[in-house]
């Protein structure tokens, strides 16, 4: 009996851990989720891992691969110049905004798309890499075809909606691997936590970055007909996982789906002999199909239409039930310490924003200097508020900025108020004939005043028979009362 006991607890742990196997609930199949190992490329689970997918943002992974490698051999350098074209000024956002002409380099211009995701820097790289767009798409797919990533095809470097632009969980974290392996020098450009443009912070869209124990990459993705895409890396105890979700139904919840697969490659619940092996990630033979469009999941009536990749915490409708569906393995794990979706939701890890700018590569001083500059350059918001208010009430606008501002401009503003009021002065007096033809040497002063607003108070001040149509000025009294509501 003593000899049984030991093999009947055995087999009932096995018939709970298969039972719970079975019975909990999958993910959505509105999802691919895959994690595996980094070293080894071995495969600790998959869920439509070879489904072709579009890749949205996450396609600038490979863009920063292709122009890493340029630089590793030699080809160009981080601090190589690059010029900011009308085409790459033109694409859609999340985008830094630079005019043409804007000049950044190479280091700069990785910073910023793979943190802010901007698409103009994607072109900005891809122009300078590979001469054009089209150019650059033909590299990236050459890489591709190099690295085994038989799923994906590229037509352009940022992950904009395109038809042909295609990829597969199994794809991307193959070029995760490659990245890790190839460019270990260039690696921290895909956990840096934010960055500072002038007064603007940017933090990292990958949530993970700052909060996640151990998360040390990689980048994230959104176009409506993906839904929102997370490859996330990483480390404990020196084991690399990679983790990659596609099409989960928010910023927020790709994250939670990453830490999630991360938790259980580190739980090393003695569980997975249950399993069959999955063999690496290489050998996952691809599905034979069309990526699914999950517009209108994402984008229909149903759900607020998020605007880019920045909207990390907009949560689709159905998405109540999301939570439960992240959670099959869970029966046979011990509880974590920490719930992913609470350890995310906390604010990162205080960290000094890595500093981005325009022009040539700086230092000390001159460092300094730029992002002055571009502070300055990036700080015209506030104006186009003004342009309106002064375009309904010109006159009030006009004494708020006269007595806010003792300058040059206040002297500018006083000059064209003092004519406005001058031509006041002529018009309404002309409006009664008597005192029209009693004040006729009065108008004439007042145009002189016009002309010369600055010798205005001491015209006034001499000629008396003035004294009288000084009146008007009283009727432009409402203009001074205007001035608290500023």
């Amino acid at each position: 009996m003593h000899l049984l006991r030991p093999l009947l607890r055995r087999s009932l742990l096995l018939f709970v851990a298969a039972t719970a196997f079975a019975l909990a609930p999958r993910a959505s199949n509105a999802e691919a989720l895959l994690v595996v190992e980094a070293d080894t490329g071995k495969v600790l689970q998959a869920d439509n891992a070879t489904m072709p997918w579009y890749p949205a943002s996450v396609t600038k992974l490979m863009t920063a691969y292709v122009t890493l490698k340029a630089v590793k051999d030699g080809r160009i350098s981080l601090d190589t110049l690059l010029t900011v074209s009308p085409t790459a000024a033109s694409q859609s956002p999340s985008k830094m905004g630079f005019r043409p002409g804007t000049q950044v380099t190479v280091d700069n211009a990785l910073k910023m798309m793979l943190v802010k995701s901007a698409n103009d820097m994607a072109v900005v790289l891809a122009e300078g890499v590979g001469g054009s767009i089209d150019g650059f798409s033909a590299m990236m797919n050459d890489t591709a075809q190099k690295l085994g990533m038989t799923q994906t095809s590229y037509v352009n470097p940022n992950g904009l909606p395109a038809d042909g632009q295609i990829t597969s969980a199994r794809d991307l974290a193959i070029l995760a691997r490659a990245i890790i392996r190839d460019l270990p020098e260039y690696e921290y450009f895909v956990h840096i936590p934010s960055i500072r443009f002038g007064r603007r912070i940017t933090q990292n869209f990958n949530r993970l970055i700052g909060r996640y124990p151990g998360a040390d990459g990689f980048k994230t993705g959104f176009i409506c007909a993906s839904g929102y895409n997370l490859v996330a890396s990483a480390t404990r105890d020196g084991k690399r996982l990679i983790a990659v979700v596609l099409g989960a139904s928010s910023g927020r919840m790709r994250a939670v789906r990453a830490a999630q697969l991360l938790d259980r490659g580190f739980g090393n619940n003695g569980l997975s002999w249950l399993k069959p092996s999955l063999g690496t990630v290489e050998n996952l033979v691809p599905i034979d199909a069309s990526p699914p469009n999950l517009r209108d999941e994402m984008c229909g009536p149903k759900r607020k239409r998020p605007a880019s990749d920045e909207d990390e915490d907009t949560v689709a409708s159905s998405s109540s039930s999301g939570e439960t569906g992240a959670t099959f393995f869970a029966a046979a794990l011990p509880p974590p310490v920490f719930k992913p979706a609470d350890l995310l939701a906390q604010p990162p890890e205080p960290s000094e924003p890595v500093v981005v700018y325009t022009g040539p590569t700086r230092t000390g001083a001159a460092l300094i200097a730029a992002v002055a500059a571009d502070a300055d350059k990036d700080a015209p918001k506030p104006r186009k508020k003004k342009t309106h208010v002064a375009g309904k009430k010109p006159d009030a606008s006009a004494d708020a900025k006269s007595d806010g501002k003792p300058d040059a401009k206040q002297a500018k503003t006083d000059s064209k108020a003092d004519t406005k009021e001058a031509a006041k002065s002529d018009a309404k007096p002309a409006a009664k004939p008597a005192a029209r033809h009693a004040n006729a040497k009065s108008d004439a002063k007042s145009d002189s005043a016009a002309a010369k607003p600055s010798e205005k108070p001491a015209a006034a001040a001499g000629d008396k028979p003035a004294a009288k149509p000084a009146k008007p000025k009283a009727v432009a009294k409402p203009k001074n009362d205007a001035k608290p509501a500023s």
